[in-house]
């Protein structure tokens, strides 16, 4: 029986993880048993998926990330090149602490950029956009840009990765019209009510 995903060659697709139609697994790739990977993703070259790990559908994973266990990643989020997830605070060679593994969520349509560091136990809120090179060691909320070493919020993003400017509480985005609402210190669409 044909599969529903493609994986090359090269890659290691272990028995006992589930992979969903459409998704692309290229050179070098290891994902291992129990992972559960969605539709129509696609992971670069030198990926590796823990078991364990939960990743939704459309997930663009680039050029040699780690995803270990602890990590859910929802829908439509993109992993630049290099980028680095954690899953232990503290971690030693000579102390074993799977027990104390921590959760990484990277929530829907958030974006990674290359070389950028995640630390465990944080949530990247929905459609966040992490610049290149950041190092997020807290919770980001929805829409937020951080940039920097450790990341600090430098503004808010649309959906479609365009820098908002709110006036008054309220932005329309330059590039496809979408309305935000800032309220409280969240950002949120102007149609939804929270």
């Amino acid at each position: 029986m044909d599969k529903a995903y493609f994986a090359h060659e090269s890659a290691y697709v272990d028995e006992g993880c589930r992979i969903g139609k459409g998704t692309k697994i290229w050179h070098f790739c290891h994902v291992m048993k129990g992972a559960v990977i969605g539709e129509r993703c696609i992971f670069g070259q030198n990926v590796f998926v823990a078991d364990g790990v939960v990743i939704g559908n459309n997930v663009k994973v680039q050029n040699n990330v780690s995803l270990y266990t602890g990590t859910t990643v929802e829908d439509d989020v993109f992993l630049g090149p290099s980028c680095v997830l954690t899953n232990v605070s503290n971690p030693r060679s000579q102390i074993v602490r799977h027990e104390l593994y921590e959760k990484t969520l990277i929530r829907r349509g958030a974006t990674v950029g290359a070389n950028a560091t995640i630390v465990c136990g944080t949530t990247i809120g929905r459609y966040a956009f992490i610049g290149a090179g950041a190092v997020v060691i807290d919770d980001v909320p929805a829409f937020a840009l951080m940039i920097g070493v450790p990341a600090r919020q430098k503004g808010w993003m649309c959906k479609c990765a365009v820098k908002l400017n709110f006036v008054g509480g309220k932005a329309k985005c330059e590039a496809c019209g979408e309305e935000y609402v800032l309220e409280g210190g969240a950002v949120r669409e102007a149609g939804q009510k929270c």
